[in-house]
């Protein structure tokens, strides 16, 4: 061991002057005086005493309004796709059948109707002999509607408010009515 550095035992916690290996000395229990608890009450409520606030209860009523005008805002999405052109003509891209029109195509084709597979080749093959074909980017636009921009009267005043549907002849409206406290009132 080094001289400066002793280990922890018994002495190390009568500094504090509780000496932990003594018992602790038991008082026996005392119930406080009634005094005491009445002014502990009393302290304990002193701060809700001191908020005057009263919350009041809130007036929501609910009622239809006379709609007047609905104009839907659109979103504007563009849309780029490839398309073939030969010969400055635009070439339909070929459709695959989808759901019953596939199933009936099956069928088709297993019963043996060969002119039509002729038919489509016999149309495909000018295409591939002109070797004037090239890919073209073709922009398209669509426009869909986001929200509805809508006029309304409602107790003879003329109201305006953007909703996510459109609402119809009627709207139904809900306000609150609540009186204005000036600041400082009640001091």
């Amino acid at each position: 061991m080094t001289a400066g550095i002793q280990p922890p035992g018994p002495r190390a916690h009568t500094l504090t002057g509780v000496n932990p290996t003594l018992p602790c000395p038991r008082r026996p229990w005392r119930r406080p005086p009634p005094a005491c608890l009445a002014l502990a009450f009393a302290l304990a409520a002193l701060p809700a005493l001191a908020q005057e606030t009263v919350v009041p209860k809130r007036n929501v009523r609910t009622g239809y309004a006379q709609v007047l005008r609905v104009e839907p805002v659109y979103q504007t999405l563009t849309a780029t796709r490839m398309e073939q052109r030969c010969n400055g003509e635009v070439v339909p891209p070929e459709d695959r059948p989808h759901g019953l029109s596939r199933i009936v195509g099956a069928v088709k084709d297993a019963l043996g109707a060969d002119k039509d597979k002729e038919a489509a080749a016999a149309a495909a093959q000018p295409q591939a002999a002109g070797a004037d074909c090239e890919l073209v980017p073709v922009e398209r636009k669509f426009q869909r509607p986001i929200a509805y921009d809508v006029d309304y009267v409602f107790r003879g005043m003329k109201y305006r408010s953007r909703l996510p549907y459109d609402p119809g002849n009627r709207l139904r409206v809900q306000f609150t009515l609540t009186p204005v406290v000036p600041d400082g009132a009640g001091q």
